[in-house]
C-alpha cells in the first residue's frame, strides 16, 4: 500500500525539484548562504585588520616626530638611544624629561578619549552621544577651575576634584534619564542642559580669579600637553590598562545594543549590566585622562564617526576609535607646537578641526537620522 509523503517532505522525494528550484532566479543553491556569509565576513576582518596596523602606524609616526621635532631636531638613533636608557648629551634631557612624557600622555588621553566616546556614542545609537557634548568634560572642568581659583589646590589635588566630578555628573546625568531603561535622545538632551549649567559655574568661577590662577585655569581649561610629567602620565596609564580591557570586551554587546535593547536581549546580551559597564568604564577613561590633560575638544566626538567609517559596517569600532583619538592628539600637538609659527595647546587645534564636523553632523543627523 503506497504512501504519499507529507508536503513538506515533497522536495526530500521528487528527484526533480531541487534542479529546478536552483534554477528559479533569486533563490539561493544550497550551501551558496553560508559561504556568501563567511566572504563577507572574511573581508570584514582583513578590512578591520589593515585599518588598525595603518592607524598603528600613523600613532607610532606621530609619536616619533614628536619626539624628534622641536626647537632643535634630533635624530632617531639619538631618540632611540634615550629610549633605550643610553645617555645622549643634550637629548637625554630634551627627549627623555620634556618631549617623551609629552608624546606618551599625547597618546594614552587621545586613546582613552577615542576609545570612551565610540563606546557611548555605539551604546546611545547617536554620535551627538560624545562625553564632550553630553556634560562629562564639562564637570570635570568646573571642578578643576573650582579648585584651582577657589580652594588654591594644584596638581594631583586638582586632577582628583576633576576625576570625581566627572564620574558625579555621569551618574547625574544617567539617574535623570533613566525611566525604564535610558533613551539616547534623553540622555544627551539632559547632559546638555547640564552641561550649560556646568559652564556657567565655570565662568562664574573664572570672573572671580586673580591674574595668576586666571592663567592656570584657562591653560587647564583649554587642553594641554604642556607641562606633561611622568606623575601625570602614570595614573592615566593605569586607568588604560585596567579600564581599557573593559570596555573592548563590551564589543559584542555594543553591536546587539546598536539594534535596540529588545534585540539585544534577544540575543542573550544583559541589556542594563552592559549599559553600566559601558558607561562606568568609559567616564572613568574620560575622567582620567581629562585630569591628566584637560578637556581636549572634540576628541571623543571625532573619533568614533572616523573609526566607524574606516572599518566599514559590521565591525567594532572600539580599537580603531582608540587609535583615531591617539593620532588626532598627537598630530595636532605637532602642529600646535611647530607649524603655526606660534604655539597652541593642542585642545585649540582639536577645537579648530571639531567644530565645523560639529555642525555638518547635527545638519546630517537632523536630515538623515542617528545612526553612527
Amino acid at each position: 500500500m503506497s504512501r504519499n509523503p507529507p508536503p513538506d517532505r515533497v522536495a526530500d522525494t521528487h528527484p526533480h525539484l531541487d534542479a529546478v528550484r536552483q534554477d528559479v532566479p533569486g533563490t539561493p543553491k544550497s550551501g551558496s548562504t553560508a559561504a556568501t556569509v563567511r566572504r563577507i565576513r572574511r573581508r570584514r576582518a582583513v578590512r578591520a585588520g589593515v585599518v588598525i596596523g595603518v592607524l598603528a602606524a600613523v600613532v607610532l609616526v606621530a609619536f616619533t616626530a614628536t619626539l624628534v621635532v622641536g626647537e632643535r631636531l634630533y635624530s632617531i638613533p639619538d631618540v632611540v638611544a634615550v629610549v633605550t636608557g643610553r645617555d645622549v648629551p643634550g637629548a637625554s634631557f630634551t627627549v627623555g624629561r620634556l618631549r617623551l612624557p609629552r608624546a606618551v600622555l599625547g597618546a594614552v588621553t587621545g586613546f582613552c578619549f577615542g576609545l570612551a566616546g565610540v563606546a557611548i556614542q555605539t551604546m546611545l545609537r547617536n554620535p551627538l552621544a560624545s562625553p564632550d557634548v553630553i556634560g562629562i568634560s564639562s564637570g570635570a572642568s568646573a571642578a578643576a577651575a573650582f579648585a584651582i581659583i577657589t580652594l588654591g589646590l594644584s596638581g594631583a589635588a586638582v586632577s582628583a576634584f576633576a576625576i570625581v566630578a566627572a564620574l558625579g555628573v555621569a551618574l547625574v546625568v544617567y539617574l535623570l534619564a533613566y525611566r525604564d531603561g535610558v533613551a539616547g535622545t534623553r540622555l544627551i538632551l539632559i547632559g546638555i542642559g547640564v552641561a550649560a549649567m556646568l559652564e556657567s559655574v565655570t565662568a562664574y568661577v573664572l570672573s572671580r580669579a586673580a591674574q595668576w590662577d586666571l592663567q592656570e585655569a584657562t591653560r587647564w581649561l583649554t587642553g594641554s600637553l604642556n607641562g606633561a610629567d611622568w606623575e601625570a602620565v602614570l595614573p592615566t596609564v593605569v586607568a588604560l590598562a585596567v579600564l581599557g580591557p573593559v570596555l573592548l570586551g563590551q564589543g559584542r554587546g555594543l553591536a546587539a545594543l546598536r539594534l535596540g535593547d529588545d534585540a539585544a536581549s534577544a540575543q542573550g546580551v544583559r541589556v542594563e549590566r552592559t549599559r553600566v559597564l559601558v558607561i562606568v568604564a568609559a567616564v572613568g577613561l574620560v575622567a582620567f585622562a581629562t585630569a591628566a590633560s584637560g578637556p581636549i575638544a572634540f576628541v571623543a566626538f571625532l573619533s568614533g564617526p572616523i573609526a566607524a567609517r574606516l572599518v566599514g559596517a559590521g565591525t567594532s569600532p572600539l580599537l580603531p576609535a582608540g587609535l583615531v583619538g591617539a593620532a588626532l592628539v598627537l598630530v595636532a600637538d605637532l602642529v600646535g607646537q611647530n607649524a603655526l609659527g606660534v604655539r597652541y595647546p593642542v585642545g585649540v587645534v582639536t577645537g579648530v578641526l571639531g567644530s565645523p564636523y560639529l555642525v555638518w553632523l547635527i545638519i546630517r543627523t537632523n536630515r538623515r537620522g542617528t545612526s553612527l
